[in-house]
């Protein structure tokens, strides 16, 4: 794919953060992106393959047409039958970004095939999460195709999401654990329920937002830096988000508690939360990365 960027950028050059979800079929990323729009608090975009398979509550949706849904919350989920470019276009057409961007990808997609999108005109890659059912999978990875598309997903993931554990035992779920961590050693795994799988995606697929920014344009308002941060209290590091200037669009950040419990950051826009950490033994204290807007 060849992109050339608009040489005015939408929304005064703020880039919203798009995260792919991946995952072989059947692996549940419908079902995940379902408890995702149910438990965010904040207007996010959705882009499926088919807006029919997302089972939304009637009374929460405002306005149905064509491939687009509008939710009384303020997201929107859009179909990419039609491709990325249409659905991106359609999203940069709103008056006002949404805070991420949620993208649900084939279950025979190759993830980097795709990243390039997110470095289009108005967004910047969060991350690949993948979603594994750990029922099937080593049934999957028996046959010659869908091992491909598996490895290549798990291989892309900035974070692999384990599914229907309690359709396996145990035993299986440890086994499946230890196979990916094989193909992707320094890849976060979680074994998940819907709900908590949904509450993660919020996250994103928290890929480092260094590498996730595009490269400056001419026409891009946007600076990276970093806060180092001290050893701290959910409410004092909510404080240091809360204490970033005003042009700060994104910021993320892994902080070590006095307990030695990790806490993960993040600010977008003028929201900030700090929350633990699941499964925090496969991270490390991080500094916080902040993206602001040039003034």
């Amino acid at each position: 794919m060849v992109y050339e960027e608009p040489e005015y950028l939408p929304w005064d050059g703020r880039r919203v953060p798009m995260t792919f979800v991946a995952g072989y079929l059947g692996a549940g990323k419908t079902t995940l992106i379902n408890e995702f729009l149910v438990q965010t608090d904040q207007p996010v975009a959705v882009l499926v393959n088919d807006v029919g398979e997302i089972n939304i509550d009637a009374k929460l949706i405002r306005r149905r047409s064509g491939d687009t849904i509008e939710l009384t919350d303020g997201c929107v989920c859009c179909s990419i039958n039609d491709g990325f470019g249409v659905a991106l276009d359609h999203i940069r057409a709103r008056p006002t970004p949404p805070e991420h961007v949620v993208v649900e990808l084939s279950g025979v997609s190759v993830p980097h095939r795709v990243l390039p999108w997110a470095k289009s005109a108005g967004f910047m890659l969060d991350g690949v999460v993948t979603a594994v059912d750990v029922d099937q999978f080593e049934a999957r990875m028996s046959d010659d195709v869908s091992r491909y598309y598996m490895e290549a997903q798990i291989a892309d993931a900035d974070l692999v999401l384990l599914t229907k554990g309690d359709l396996a035992p145990a035993p299986i779920a440890d086994r499946v654990r230890e196979l990916i961590a094989g193909t992707a050693p320094a890849t976060p795994i979680r074994l998940t329920s819907p709900a908590e799988a949904g509450r993660l995606l919020q996250f994103g697929g928290r890929r480092d937002p260094v590498n996730a920014i595009t490269q400056p344009s001419l026409f891009d308002r946007h600076e990276t830096s970093t806060v180092q941060l001290p050893v701290g209290s959910i409410d004092e590091l909510t404080q240091i988000l809360e204490d970033l200037p005003s042009t700060t669009m994104r910021a993320k950040g892994i902080g070590l508690a006095p307990d030695g419990g990790l806490l993960l950051l993040q600010r977008v826009g003028h929201r900030s939360t700090v929350t633990e950490l699941p499964d925090a033994e496969h991270d490390l204290p991080t500094d916080l990365v902040v993206i602001s807007l040039r003034d």
